[in-house]
């Protein structure tokens, strides 16, 4: 991958963020994967980057999407693709037709859980031509293995490991602009450490 993924040729694809699958993250705090899911949703609202949201069985144990994705990304939370049960979010039909309308062929992705909601698509993606970066601190596993090895097969299979700041300043490309200025302030406000002055 040389190219540099910018919010004209990229997308977002979150997978799976729901209420009761959150839960199920025992390899980071819970709370930074979630929020910087939604700071990776943010990012995507001040840059009008088009966004792909998917989650599975909201009627059972997974529950619903974060309720905040409904608040920063209405039209996608709106359109998410509700799967029935499929596993890789990638071989159903209705996300994969959502993710092609998007018309990038640059994804960013986070899942939960990384093991089994994140590492399928990423790579079936990257198998099919797309460029894909897989932000790890937006995912989590219920176990360091598990998630250990899910890391492996995504970077043997070519996906980019990445982390929600990293992604950032990549699409802000210059902290100057009026955009860059709204993600600066979302970096040193929900994302980064506080800085003690």
């Amino acid at each position: 991958m040389t190219t540099t993924f910018t919010p004209e040729n990229s997308a977002l694809l979150l997978i799976d963020h729901q209420i009761g699958t959150m839960q199920l993250i025992k390899n980071i705090d819970v709370e930074q994967a979630k929020r910087m899911s939604l700071a990776l949703a943010k990012t995507a609202s001040i840059l009008g980057i088009p966004t792909v949201l998917t989650s599975s069985q909201e009627d059972r144990l997974q529950g619903p999407l974060l309720p905040e994705l409904k608040d920063i990304l209405p039209e996608a939370f709106e359109k998410r693709v509700k799967r029935e049960g499929i596993v890789n979010a990638w071989t159903d039909a209705n996300f994969k037709a959502a993710v092609e309308a998007t018309g990038r062929k640059n994804l960013i992705m986070a899942g939960v859980t990384t093991d089994v909601c994140l590492v399928f698509p990423a790579i079936d993606a990257v198998g099919e031509g797309y460029n894909v970066q897989a932000v790890m601190d937006a995912s989590g596993s219920p176990f360091e293995l598990s998630e250990d090895m899910s890391r492996r097969r995504m970077q043997d299979a070519g996906v980019i490991l990445t982390a929600t700041n990293t992604m950032i300043a990549e699409l802000a490309q210059n902290w100057g602009t009026p955009q860059g200025q709204q993600l600066i302030q979302l970096l040193f406000t929900e994302v980064l450490p506080p800085i003690q002055s």
